[in-house]
């Protein structure tokens, strides 16, 4: 029998500017509760987007047609939101109608505005309301991987070793441009010299479309499967975590190192220089924690650190202090 206490109410809502790596969290977040959540995708035009979440001064003006509906229509109990612009809703939310409001990443703002703020140790926030953890949020767990194995049963036949290259784009922290993506390629060319197997390649919505063309055209001699949009089929992104038996991560996302770690297989991160601001911090812990080697034309074996799972915890956190916020 489930000894856990019941699952906040429904309705619950789910808030981001639709980006798969704000997107992922709050519904890792909200599967870990339990919940169904309604998702609602709130891009904010100037100049509530300019100054979010610090501009609520006729915030609803700001709100998406949808949202503003089902508001009138049966406010939400909870709202997990994800995201700068997304944290606009959530304490907008909070204050129009009670919602009991969540906000995943630090939203730039004094924590008060939200119930609680779920945020990664690298953010280096302080606070009662604070809930922290290691990388970022995810639902990778060994039950999603060996679904997502079978489902994914053709990339079995790839040849081993299977190198899973997880690539993500640009950012301040870590500039990625083509002479970047030329020296990652050709460490994973050395790799195949000295080892044979076969490599997947997947892109993400960061990645500009010059960056995803020339990691194709530089991964076709190794016969490896490139996966750059719905051009390509279907989303094989689990599917490479299940089957692949070591990862190459580009270190500019704590969202694909934290996914790339959490499947417990050897993980080497990819950086033209060391990465910069909170993902740097991230990517210097998970080196000294052993988690994560730097890639090297030679691929390394170690003893990994067994896999940390916050989620389940953080979710109970956030459980016992959402009923006790409701509570008469």
């Amino acid at each position: 029998m489930d000894a856990r206490p019941a699952p906040p109410p429904e309705p619950a809502w789910i808030v981001t500017d639709g980006a798969a790596g704000n997107l992922r969290p709050a519904q890792a977040l909200a599967g870990a509760l339990g919940v169904a959540a309604r998702e609602f995708v709130v891009r904010p035009p100037p100049p509530w987007g300019w100054f979010a979440p610090h501009l609520r001064i006729g915030a609803a003006r700001a709100m998406p047609t949808d949202l503003r509906a089902a508001l009138r229509a049966s406010p939400p109990a909870l709202v997990i939101g994800c995201g700068r612009r997304a944290a606009l809703a959530t304490a907008w939310l909070r204050d129009t109608c009670g919602a009991f409001a969540v906000q995943i990443l630090d939203p730039r703002a004094a924590t008060r505005h939200w119930d609680v703020v779920v945020a990664p140790a690298h953010d280096r926030l302080r606070g009662d309301n604070v809930l922290a953890f290691t990388g970022a949020l995810h639902a990778i767990t060994p039950a999603v991987l060996a679904e997502a194995a079978v489902r994914h049963a053709d990339l079995a036949r790839i040849a081993t070793p299977r190198t899973a290259v997880l690539v993500g784009g640009p950012t301040r922290a870590l500039p990625l441009d083509r002479r970047a993506i030329d020296a990652l390629c050709d460490h994973l060319a050395a790799w195949h010299a000295r080892d044979g197997g076969g490599f997947l390649a997947t892109t993400s919505r960061r990645t500009p479309p010059a960056l995803a063309a020339r990691l194709r055209e530089r991964l076709a001699p190794l016969g490896a499967r490139v996966w750059c949009g719905e051009a390509d089929g279907p989303n094989p992104y689990l599917g490479l975590l299940a089957h692949a038996q070591r990862l190459v991560v580009t270190a500019d996302s704590a969202n694909l190192l934290t996914e790339a770690c959490a499947t417990g297989k050897p993980v080497f991160a990819f950086a033209p220089r060391p990465p910069g601001g909170r993902v740097g911090r991230l990517h210097h812990e998970l080196v000294l924690e052993g988690r994560v080697r730097p890639l090297r034309d030679a691929p390394a074996t170690w003893d990994i650190p067994p896999v940390r799972r916050e989620l389940p915890a953080i979710a109970a956190e956030l459980r016992r202090r959402f009923e006790a916020a409701r509570r008469p």
